[in-house]
This record gives C-alpha cells, sequence and structure tokens, in this order.
C-alpha cells in the first residue's frame, strides 16, 4: 500500500493513502477522498499549471500517489523514466459523476492487498489493470 496512514472502517483494517490529484482530478473527488481520511494535495488549488514532470517531482518529494485523467504519464514513466516512488492512478472514464473517481479509487486502495507503488495502475469502466516499473 502507498504511504499513508491505517486505520479501521466498518470493523475492517484499510490504509490511508496520500494522494496528489492532477488538475484533471474532479475537485468533487479530491473532497471525497479527503473526507474519507485521505491526506490529498490537489495541483488545481495548490499548484496550478506546473508540468507533469514537476507533478512527478512533487509526488516523490512528498511520497504521494498521483491520480490523474492524463494519458501522458504512461509515457512519461516507460519512455522517458521519470518514476513516481509511491505510483499513478490513470482514470480511463468517459462518462462519471463528478464524486465517482473519488469513489472508485477509495473503494480500491481500501483492499488490503492493492498496492501503488511503482506501478501505473489504470482503471476503466472494465478493468484495473497494473504495470509495474
Amino acid at each position: 500500500m502507498s504511504s499513508g496512514r491505517t486505520t479501521f472502517c466498518h470493523g475492517k483494517k484499510i490504509s490511508l493513502v496520500k494522494f496528489l490529484s492532477n488538475e484533471n482530478f474532479p475537485l468533487s473527488s479530491s473532497l471525497f477522498l479527503r473526507q474519507n481520511g485521505h491526506d490529498v494535495v490537489m495541483i488545481g488549488l495548490d499548484f496550478k499549471g506546473i508540468t507533469d514532470q514537476e507533478v512527478i517531482a512533487l509526488a516523490n518529494l512528498q511520497k504521494r500517489t498521483i491520480l490523474t485523467f492524463d494519458a501522458d504519464y504512461g509515457e512519461l514513466i516507460f519512455k522517458h523514466n521519470r518514476k513516481p516512488e509511491e505510483g499513478v492512478i490513470f482514470l480511463r472514464l468517459l462518462v462519471f459523476l463528478p464524486d465517482e473517481p473519488g469513489r472508485i479509487v477509495h473503494k480500491i486502495v481500501s483492499s488490503a492487498s492493492f498496492d501503488t507503488k511503482r506501478a501505473l495502475t489504470v482503471i476503466d469502466t472494465d478493468a484495473i489493470r497494473q504495470r509495474r516499473y
């Protein structure tokens, strides 16, 4: 599991994750994650306009998992060797309610067996795939 603290939800032990939500990640979803105990820094509010490379550097500095709808992260990781230590969660959803990406991410990372470290995790409507680096 990514860096964070452990808590209990409905008697189940879950790890709360430190996230860095990219500018294209919905504000409602970032707020949902915060309301559910995750530590979320929002690029759109706190670091508006920084480059993807700067997002990766910040994620590494603060030990955060990046949340994004930006497909460029796969190329940055595998072609340009920019590797966020805590991983990237790339959502490939076409139609969704504003807080739905946050709900999906919370459900997935709450699984005791889910680990984002050094992985590009791709979430679409039909599947979740991970490619380690």
